[in-house]
């Protein structure tokens, strides 16, 4: 399970500091210090830090919350530390929990070798029971480019779509704006498209919304809807805008959303009626992520970061907790790392799960917070993306051979990853920490 546990403070009035660390729920940041991100463009060559509390000093000047850009994130599991596999067969029935990665990787392919022998797109989505090549040389790739957009009666154009189409692909080949294909078909980014679907891809002049679901009996057509709606299983918020005859930037505005929002059932949302603009009170949508722990409350930016990561990671392929297992211990083999130690810290921060995000914005499996990545990146000499499963791993690893390298004794050198090694050499261990350095001690026997 996740590690849980409060905070600690030195004897202090007010708030005091907070120790830093890249442990998991809740993880502790270093004051103000926690919402250090890492650069978007590669830093040039620096002297690294030898402490997390060094790299956190260096980075504080540019501090602000702590966001893995969507760019980032990973669209199939990396292929890396492949161990000898049997021969693929020819064939290869797609099973529930598949990735394309995972099977290759499985037969010691590579991913872009399978992608290319079944012309699939690495965002294409796989279904159990579908059928795909494993051997033999690749299927000619279609010649032709992709139709030209047809134009609609209203000015725009249209493209239908093709099997393995995304979103995001069809609005880079027609050069616009994801943002802008999204507001043109009342779609948002969680949308799935379809085979023979019409998509716009261009503006032309101002259309009218789409045409709102037949009125109920005792309704009234005339006018759009206005009050609130109780989000049920299987609703979009554009569907929700389609069927009340309003624009989704209406409904957006009126709930204080974005394009990037997740609704449950369950959630009201406002919906607003003709001629409304000032926004109405903001919905209750339940958070990803919450934004306490144990009665101590992150900072709004650092949520709001960790909600947004976690939505990432919620629409991105991850690893089993299994193959997770594997990747952190063969990760701590190449960098010279016990896999036991390794592994135990992977179990005791997120039981392997490459999903997690805690409120203080620690991510994936070995729950490390942007600034100690980027410490990380340091230490290994190149950027790495906590949102990818093996990036995680290194980021993790490489925190604990350098604490192990720097701190006095072993014991320390666990409690710096929990607590923060600065924290530890100035206050000691507190007692929570004493009893996660237990933990980890202890499953590092059962590891072993």
């Amino acid at each position: 399970m996740t590690t849980s546990r409060s905070p600690k403070q030195p004897p202090k009035p007010s708030l005091p500091m907070i120790a830093a660390t890249t442990a998991a729920l809740p993880a502790v940041v270093l004051s103000s210090l926690a919402l250090a991100q890492p650069a978007v463009a590669e830093p040039p060559a620096r002297a690294v830090p030898a402490t997390l509390a060094a790299a956190m000093k260096a980075q504080a000047a540019q501090a602000t919350a702590a966001v893995i850009p969507a760019s980032s994130v990973s669209t199939a599991i990396p292929a890396a530390f492949q161990p000898a596999r049997p021969s693929a067969p020819a064939v290869y029935t797609i099973a529930r929990g598949d990735t394309i990665s995972a099977v290759a990787g499985r037969f010691g392919l590579s991913t872009s070798q399978v992608l290319k022998l079944n012309n699939l797109q690495a965002k294409t989505i796989i279904y159990p029971g579908q059928k795909i090549r494993l051997s033999g040389s690749a299927a000619a790739a279609p010649a032709k480019p992709a139709p030209a957009a047809r134009s609609s009666a209203g000015g725009g154009a249209t493209y239908t779509v093709k099997p393995g189409d995304t979103l995001g692909a069809i609005a880079a080949k027609h050069k616009v704006g994801l943002s802008s294909v999204l507001s043109w078909n009342n779609l948002n980014v969680r949308s799935i498209i379809y085979p023979g679907q019409k998509i716009k891809v261009g503006g032309g002049s101002a259309s009218a919304p789409a045409a709102p679901a037949p009125a109920l009996a005792n309704s009234s057509a005339a006018s759009p809807a206005s009050g609130s709606y109780t989000v049920k299983a299987g609703d979009t918020l554009s569907a929700i805008a389609s069927r009340h005859g309003v624009r989704l930037s209406d409904l957006l505005s009126a709930n204080r959303m974005n394009l990037r929002t997740v609704i449950y059932p369950g959630n009201k949302l406002a919906i607003p009626g003709a001629g409304q603009r000032a926004p109405q009170p903001a919905a209750s949508v339940t958070p990803l992520v919450p934004s306490s722990f144990l009665g101590f409350r992150y900072p709004a930016a650092v949520v709001s970061s960790a909600n947004k990561n976690k939505a990432l990671l919620n629409a991105s392929p991850v690893p089993s907790r299994e193959q997770m297992r594997r990747i952190v211990a063969d990760t701590a083999r190449a960098m010279g790392v016990q896999p036991s130690l390794a592994l135990a810290f992977a179990h005791q921060e997120s039981g392997f799960d490459q999903r997690a995000v805690s409120p203080a914005n620690a991510i994936g499996t070995m729950q490390v917070i942007p600034s100690s990545g980027q410490w990380a990146s340091d230490l290994v000499g190149r950027k790495l993306n906590l949102l990818d499963p093996y990036d995680n791993a290194t980021a993790g690893v490489a925190i604990i051979r350098q604490l192990l390298a720097t701190s006095k004794d072993r014991d320390s050198a666990i409690a710096g990853y929990y607590q923060g090694q600065y924290s530890v050499s100035k206050y000691g261990m507190y007692e929570d920490t004493k009893s996660y350095v237990a933990a980890i001690k202890a499953h590092q026997k059962n590891f072993s």
